[in-house]
């Protein structure tokens, strides 16, 4: 037998070796992160003790143990439900934050397959979320599932980063939604039930949603004033929930009105603006309780955020970033945004 030879089988026991390692999740530490929008990088998170079952992007296993995972960033899709694009945007964020070896990405999806433009292919036992209207976006229920909503999905995601069995060394989880995955984290922040039970900060990231969730019947008038709304005759859904407090359902109808508003002001909330996010684009809410908020995202974005400080005094931050309209891969790659996505432990 040539040296050679001799060299080639050592080298396939080697791999062969490592890869059983691997599969019983001896050497998570030393894998590199997957990084592809495919099969792959997908995971099945469950609710409710199974088999309802949601998918995921995630660049490294949440159920293999792994030292090295610091950081873990949660985003969630906009309106087309593209988990996968999303996930390409996340992991490129990570390399230029130089997060990819230390941080663990994930994307959620909210599947559909229930309306004439909402055809997903839902594998079995594959959750199934409205589409249209604010459901998913809002903490709705699953379909065919009252018990399940959409903010369920996010505080078991949550609680898996938090096993210290898992990610022993993780320190800080942020959560970030791009248009209507901004509605979603700027609703699901105010509303979810375990940011303070993780025992790993949280923070949450809004970027470019069509609306946010109102603390009273105050609205953006005339010369920065905020005022009660003068068209209410007219818009009487205003003030009604994922717009308002008022005719919650979901998640968000098991906390009471101070209970939300206590928990929206408390919470590390950093709201991200495109600077050019100012035409009618990428499924934009042009209904009256929306257009009661300000004529176009980024208006809506600063009137919102103007709101809380003067109003319900929190210090919550407001960053526009410069050059992108309604964009996430240009929002979530600038420079400015990736120490609020990827902050330092």
């Amino acid at each position: 037998m040539s040296r050679m030879t001799t060299y080639r089988r050592h080298a396939l026991s080697c791999v062969a070796f490592m890869l059983a390692l691997c599969a019983a999740g001896v050497l998570p530490a030393t894998a590199a992160p997957c990084t592809a929008a495919m099969a792959d990088c997908t995971q099945w998170v469950t609710l409710g003790g199974g088999p309802a079952r949601s998918l995921v992007y995630s660049s490294y296993s949440l159920d293999t143990r792994n030292e090295r995972i610091t950081r873990a960033l949660v985003v969630v899709h906009g309106l087309s439900r593209n988990a996968d694009n999303y996930f390409r945007t996340s992991v490129s964020s990570a390399f230029l934050a130089d997060a990819l070896d230390d941080a663990i990405v994930i994307a959620p999806r909210f599947a559909a397959a229930n309306e004439r433009t909402c055809q997903d292919t839902l594998a079995a036992d594959e959750i199934n979320w409205t589409c249209t209207g604010n459901n998913w976006r809002a903490g709705g229920v699953a379909v065919g599932n009252e018990a399940l909503t959409s903010f369920d999905l996010m505080d078991e995601i949550l609680r898996r980063l938090a096993r210290k069995g898992t990610f022993p060394n993780l320190k800080t989880i942020v959560v970030a939604g791009h248009s209507a995955g901004g509605q979603f984290v700027s609703r699901y922040e105010m509303a979810n039930q375990v940011h303070d039970s993780l025992g790993v900060a949280v923070a949450y990231v809004v970027a470019n949603p069509s609306a946010y969730p109102y603390l009273d019947s105050n609205r953006p008038a005339a010369g920065s004033e905020y005022r009660p709304y003068a068209d209410s005759a007219n818009c009487t859904a205003f003030d009604h929930w994922p717009y308002g407090l008022k005719e919650r359902g979901g998640y968000a109808a098991r906390l009471t009105d101070e209970q939300l508003k206590k928990q929206l002001v408390a919470r590390p909330v950093t709201y991200m603006l495109g600077e050019l996010d100012t035409l009618p684009l990428g499924g934009f809410d042009s209904s009256c309780p929306a257009m009661a908020q300000g004529p176009h995202r980024l208006a809506r974005g600063q009137a919102f955020n103007a709101y809380i400080k003067r109003n319900h005094g929190t210090d919550q931050k407001l960053m526009v970033i410069p050059l992108c309209g309604h964009n996430a891969r240009c929002m979530f790659t600038a420079d400015p945004a990736l120490p609020m996505l990827f902050p330092k432990p």
